[in-house]
């Protein structure tokens, strides 16, 4: 990678940083804290939160008959979730142990805290819960797979492709051959040095 690509991408994570901290202060009007992992409201804010919830049977009124008759589709997708939740558990002790990668904790992706917000019913709570274990957990498998790639196959792809993981822009240019195996063993070392 040249330096210009290397400052550009210095200067998105900039940006991103920048843009990380305009939504924090956007939020900030949202009164609440985090206290050993549970979400805490003022009692003002959750009784008004609480105001805006709506009934289960008004809910279940207002959810078209289709939509209900999915449900079970939608959460039967669990099955697997949690399959490859454990398969994914096992394969990051093996592989951080054999090839001595890091991997970041699985709690950083699947977060579940959505059930404190007390304008949503025990259905909205539920499925909301179900999203961010699901949403979560792919995004964990894509962190795995994409620290995985990054030790053994760096290299960019020829067609552009829809989703590019954090590490993307660091592999190698598809077709350039040139000291392929120096070029894997400097990105490998830096990789492991941060």
């Amino acid at each position: 990678m040249n330096n210009k690509i290397k400052e550009m991408i210095e200067e998105i994570e900039e940006k991103k940083q920048k843009l990380r901290e305009e939504i924090e202060k956007q939020e900030k009007h949202i009164d609440f804290e985090i206290k050993n992992g549970y979400v805490i409201f003022e009692k003002d804010v959750l009784a008004r939160q609480r105001k805006n919830m709506k009934n289960l049977l008004v809910w279940f009124s207002e959810i078209p008959l289709l939509h209900l008759l999915s449900a079970p589709i939608v959460y039967a997708m669990i099955i697997p979730a949690l399959f490859l939740d454990g398969m994914l558990f096992v394969y990051k002790q093996v592989v951080s142990r054999v090839f001595k990668f890091e991997f970041a904790k699985r709690s950083d992706y699947v977060v579940f805290d959505r059930q404190y917000l007390g304008y949503l019913n025990i259905i909205e709570k539920l499925n909301c819960m179900y999203c961010s274990y699901f949403n979560g957990l792919m995004c964990y498998a894509s962190m795995i797979a994409s620290r995985t790639e990054l030790y053994f196959c760096p290299i960019k792809h020829a067609k552009k492709v829809a989703y590019k993981h954090a590490f993307y822009d660091e592999y190698l240019l598809y077709g350039d051959g040139d000291e392929y195996q120096k070029k894997l063993k400097e990105l490998r070392k830096n990789r492991e040095q941060r």
